[in-house]
């Protein structure tokens, strides 16, 4: 009796968590069942217990149900919350929104995501991307990078960690060797307005300005943060230790203007970024200090994709320049 009564618990509860999976009804008759991410640029992103992340193209989609909230972008100037969504005719789906249903054409949805709240029990994303260079003719060139992101978000604080280390060498003669870490851990005001708090330390073996330590703090702003991704600026009041190669130390206060940009393209197919900061020290030795990335990240699965980024650090002052550009082809692995 007891293990009857077990089964048809775990029926019972079975049945209900299959209840709460999206569905996504195709025009050549299939079914699919999982959990909707985005709809953007005619691409329907479609979480699934047996594929992973599958894309859809929303012409070949007749329908689609979930009973979870979503937000739903019909133009530019118009976006509808939504507490579920109903199958409809072929072409068209059903906006369950108080007691006046409404059907539109999946066709008229520029985009469809889950609404991000900013109290969350927990969020963890990043990526690792390795690259390597090996040129051989008149000189023998070898490059190697790798670099990890990651941010961890909890209820109203973000904790985010990036690292990078780059060696190259030029007929077995160090070129580069250059390693920055850098900690900021955010708490949230608004669910825009932030408070910021970053520590940053450089290390570079090769170039005038040897070592690099920073600690600053100020007010930030996030634009955005969802499914296709975030977009924040930041304002810091920094203090700052230089170490030069000529033995020449310098600390200094100064402020920093920082932004951190990405945004996913084509079903997430493609991922747009760009960060860094600009400085302006409080003295007249040093003149600025910038340090910038930007790159393009394309999916070869949900978990693996290929990397292409430029680089430019370049601090200006009296005691010495670092002025360093590089252009980086890589593979990587998100989650």
């Amino acid at each position: 009796m007891r293990q009857l009564a077990f089964y048809c618990f775990f029926a019972v509860l079975t049945f209900s968590f299959n209840a709460q999976a999206d569905t996504a009804w195709l025009k050549n008759g299939d079914r699919m069942t999982g959990r909707i991410l985005l709809l953007d640029n005619g691409k329907l992103l479609l979480k699934t217990d047996y594929a992973g992340t599958i894309t859809l193209d929303i012409k070949k989609v007749a329908t689609l149900e979930t009973e979870h909230p979503l937000l739903v972008k019909l133009d530019d100037f118009t976006t509808e919350s939504t507490k579920a969504l109903r199958a409809g005719p072929e072409g068209s789906v059903t906006l369950i929104n108080g007691d006046t249903p409404k059907t539109i054409a999946l066709a008229d949805i520029q985009q469809l995501m889950k609404p991000k709240p900013v109290i969350e029990d927990l969020r963890w994303k990043g990526n690792i991307s390795f690259s390597a260079d090996y040129k051989k003719n008149e000189n023998d060139v070898k490059d190697f990078d790798i670099d990890m992101n990651t941010e961890l978000r909890h209820g109203l604080w973000r904790h985010a960690l990036d690292t990078e280390y780059d060696y190259e060498t030029k007929n077995n003669a160090k070129r580069t060797e250059r390693f920055e870490a850098s900690y900021a851990l955010d708490r949230f005001i608004t669910e825009q307005w932030f408070w910021k708090n970053k520590a940053k330390y450089i290390n570079d073996h090769i170039e005038e300005l040897r070592r690099q330590h920073t600690y600053g703090t100020g007010p930030g702003y996030q634009f955005w943060d969802n499914e296709l991704g975030a977009f924040a600026l930041s304002s810091l009041i920094n203090h700052n230790r230089f170490l030069f190669d000529s033995g020449e130390k310098k600390s200094f206060n100064s402020s920093t203007f920082s932004w951190d940009y990405n945004r996913y393209i084509s079903g997430k197919t493609f991922e747009l970024y760009s960060k860094g900061e600009i400085g302006a020290p409080f003295i007249s030795e040093i003149n600025y200090v910038f340090d910038s990335e930007a790159g393009v990240r394309y999916k070869v699965n949900s978990w693996a994709a290929l990397s292409l980024k430029a680089e430019w650090d370049k601090v200006s002052s009296q005691y010495g320049d670092l002025n360093d550009r590089r252009y980086l082809i890589g593979v990587g692995v998100g989650w």
